[in-house]
């Protein structure tokens, strides 16, 4: 695959005169690239071996707010540092940006080089390590939705976020003319991020005015989840670069139709074959893929705050904008929290609808393997599938209406402490408790037009 570099690639690169800076980046719990830019020399010289971040990087907020009460760090232990590894796998070019590469890094304790439990990156590789001890090696995809405005971001910004210009009209899903309109951002993103190693399929406009989607090959699960954490970034960039932005909120606006990230999952034999797939199966689904998505059903309310970690992010969970409200599974059903697609034939799968495109990759796909893992563990048999409009079926489970409900959830759910680990649980409702306290203390501008006048 074109894009990716080794340390000699990329030395004869940064001698040829191509590549003459490094961004050397861990991921943070909001799933954004947090790190440096070295000069390449330096980074060859010595720079690829490790460098250093604040362990605040781990406890701040989407304002970066220094939030109190993590284990991990606080004023109290001095905000110290963590150590940045370069995982070298990851080494490629960045090609929106003259002259750049990008390193993924993990993120170690200073003083035992050991992984942080509640880096994201950790947390998905432990689940991928327990999969690959079953025999499996986890492969998943990930659809990314977005929406495109004619705006800048310093321009939305001077003017308080008012007066947001989609690129399109009226609804572009599928719609070759609308989505010319938006070509030049999205020709530059699929060309960007092949050439970044990423094997982009294809954009589509998607089901709301201004909605774009993004499509790229399945891979094993860390692969994705990497990818995806780059994607989000690439588009932004680019977008920039162009004069536009995007937004990847779950929930950008009350009459619109919501982000999705809906995550496609199969797990593989250690040689190769699809064990999600038996040919005698009228939809060809194995008995293990069948307790797979067994345990993702018993577990979705528990391991909803990973797929949905905002307030915002429940707002998008409303009936007809094919965002799911009911935890069942259906075969190619878009109403249901979980489909199987690509029923007989090798690539047979479950895909999770439930995610928002504002979710971290990381945490998400290590909580859906985690529940999956643990439905084959322990044998769950799977309950019928539900067909028809699944907004209508009564006397099934609901997926979480907020925050606050989800990580109860989470925080009570003995068995993700189990799955997951105290720490990481711990760590991350304490983010979500964060959010529905920072939420809760803002007057909104619905509540100042509702209330000024009347109340």
């Amino acid at each position: 695959m074109t894009g990716y570099l080794t340390l000699e690639t990329l030395g004869q690169a940064f001698e040829d005169g191509e590549i003459d800076t490094v961004i050397v980046a861990a991921v943070d719990m909001q799933g954004r690239l947090m790190g440096k830019r070295f000069h390449a020399a330096h980074f060859l010289n010595h720079g690829w071996q490790e460098t250093h971040c604040c362990n605040y990087l781990l406890t701040v907020d989407m304002e970066m707010h220094t939030v109190p009460g993590y284990a991990t760090a606080s004023w109290d232990k001095g905000y110290g540092d963590y150590v940045m590894k370069p995982d070298l796998a990851t080494l490629r070019r960045i090609p929106w940006l003259p002259g750049t590469a990008l390193v993924l890094c993990d993120l170690l304790d200073p003083a035992t080089h050991r992984e942080i439990p509640q880096a994201p990156r950790s947390i998905l590789k432990r689940q991928i390590a327990r999969a690959r001890s079953m025999g499996f090696d986890p492969m998943m995809a990930s659809e990314l939705e977005f929406y495109v405005f004619e705006n800048s971001y310093d321009a939305l910004r001077r003017n308080g976020l008012r007066d947001l210009s989609v690129v399109s009209p009226y609804n572009e899903d599928y719609n070759i003319f609308q989505t010319t309109k938006e070509e030049p951002l999205m020709r530059a993103l699929r060309n960007g991020l092949f050439g970044a190693g990423i094997p982009v399929e294809n954009t589509k406009g998607e089901a709301d005015v201004g909605q774009a989607e993004i499509n790229v090959r399945y891979a094993d699960a860390l692969t994705t989840a990497d990818n995806h954490a780059i994607i989000k970034i690439a588009t932004k960039e680019i977008a920039h670069s162009q004069g536009l932005s995007v937004t990847f909120m779950a929930k950008y606006h009350s009459d619109k139709a919501g982000s999705s990230s809906h995550i496609h999952q199969s797990l593989w034999t250690l040689d190769g074959l699809p064990a999600f797939r038996d040919p005698s199966d009228p939809l060809g689904m194995s008995v293990l893929m069948k307790r797979f998505l067994a345990g993702q059903l018993a577990h979705a309310r528990e391991i909803t705050l990973f797929l949905a970690p905002y307030v915002n992010s429940y707002k998008r969970f409303c009936v007809g904008l094919f965002a799911p409200t009911k935890i069942v599974w259906s075969p190619d059903n878009r109403t249901a929290g979980f489909r199987v697609c690509g029923e007989n034939t090798s690539g047979v799968r479950v895909e999770c609808r439930i995610g928002g495109a504002d979710l971290n990759p990381y945490l998400a796909c290590a909580a859906l393997l985690a529940a999956g893992l643990d439905g084959i563990e322990r044998g769950l048999d799977l309950e019928p599938a539900t067909s028809g409009n699944i907004y209508r079926a009564e006397g099934i489970p609901e997926i979480p209406a907020t925050l606050r409900e989800a990580a109860a959830l989470t925080d009570g759910s003995a068995w993700a402490r189990a799955a997951l680990g105290d720490d990481v649980v711990d760590h991350y409702v304490r983010a979500a408790r964060w959010e529905i306290q920072e939420t809760d203390r803002v007057v909104t501008d619905f509540e100042l037009r509702r209330g000024f006048e009347r109340a």
